[in-house]
């Protein structure tokens, strides 16, 4: 199966919302479908923090990720962070998720975007082996620490 990426706009932001609750719900995410709205919405119509790709059909897609931008030192200029990806349970298995992660950082780096970055869960172990498949690598010298600025 192909993992073909569209860009995702405006249009496709009721295809989009059930995903993203699907994906919170599945991983534990506590958030309301307001706010998810709120956080796709933007993405969705141009602004420059960042993008999201539908995976598969834009009319029936098969998962999404979430791309968000920011600027690095250490890399040399406009880096990406994928915030979200998901794939739908029924097609998970059959490498497309690895796609994405193949495919989607040649175009990003075509783009000029310098590094990806991710994070997953220390507990979970298939997502690390989709990770390292893909070429992702831990920072052995490196955590993510985040501090939450609004309630």
């Amino acid at each position: 199966m192909s993992a073909a990426l569209h860009l995702a706009k405006p249009e496709h932001l009721g295809t989009l919302l059930p995903l993203v609750a699907a994906f919170h719900g599945e991983t534990g995410i506590d958030s309301m479908e307001a706010q998810r709205e709120a956080a796709i919405a933007p993405l969705l119509q141009g602004i420059p923090y960042g993008a999201v790709y539908i995976i598969g059909p834009t009319r029936a897609p098969i998962g999404y990720i979430v791309v968000t931008f920011s600027w690095s030192v250490e890399f040399g200029g406009m880096d990406g962070f994928v915030d979200e990806i998901y794939i739908r349970p029924a097609v998970r298995g059959r490498g497309i998720a690895t796609e994405v992660l193949t495919e989607l950082p040649k175009t990003l780096a075509e783009a000029g975007i310098t590094a990806l970055h991710l994070e997953v869960d220390r507990e979970n172990e298939a997502a690390q082996r989709l990770y390292a498949r893909a070429r992702f690598a831990p920072r052995e010298r490196f955590m993510l620490m985040s501090k939450i600025l609004t309630s």
